[in-house]
């Protein structure tokens, strides 16, 4: 019998000891999106996709010119010319897709340059406030169904690690 309770003891001990760890939790985009770095990242990339734009609009701009052209020299011309046309205006709109194509990685490359910088921070900042308040986990708390009332929210200490009033 004192077996039993000595194995019991040592099966159940261990629970407790994880019962104690202290359980934290944050919502990380709504620190991420206040943190001052973000309206930086937001004017840069938005000063980028006016640029990219701007530019598919001056090639929209030219093929639409060499269609009307096209278009209005079509009884005139010889077939050479009107061949010839074609590639141009071919080429052009090809122009068109390499561009959008190549501006959206280029777009997506500097985001993420922009970009991981600040969640690098902001990931220090978590677990620089779970090692001063000795929490054995911070959670995401979008990532689990319940959250206990015995948990702390970790993102006002979060905001505080990185100047966010």
């Amino acid at each position: 019998m004192f077996k039993k309770l000595v194995i019991l003891f040592l099966i159940v001990a261990p629970i407790g000891v994880y019962a104690q760890d202290k359980l934290a939790y944050i919502n990380t985009q709504e620190v991420f999106t206040q943190m001052p770095e973000i309206k930086d990242v937001e004017t840069k990339l938005s000063a980028k996709q006016e640029e990219i734009q701007k530019n598919l609009t001056a090639i929209q701009a030219e093929y639409d010119k060499k269609m009307e052209e096209f278009k209005a020299d079509a009884t005139q011309v010889t077939e050479a010319i009107l061949t010839d046309r074609q590639k141009q205006i071919q080429q052009i709109q090809e122009r068109y897709e390499t561009y959008q194509e190549n501006s959206e990685k280029e777009f997506q490359t500097l985001r993420q340059q922009l970009l991981t910088p600040i969640q690098q921070k902001l990931q220090q900042a978590i677990k620089s406030v779970g090692d001063k308040n000795g929490y054995a986990y911070i959670i995401e708390v979008g990532a689990v169904p319940y959250v206990s009332t015995s948990a702390v929210d970790a993102g006002k200490l979060v905001k505080a690690e990185l100047g966010i009033k």
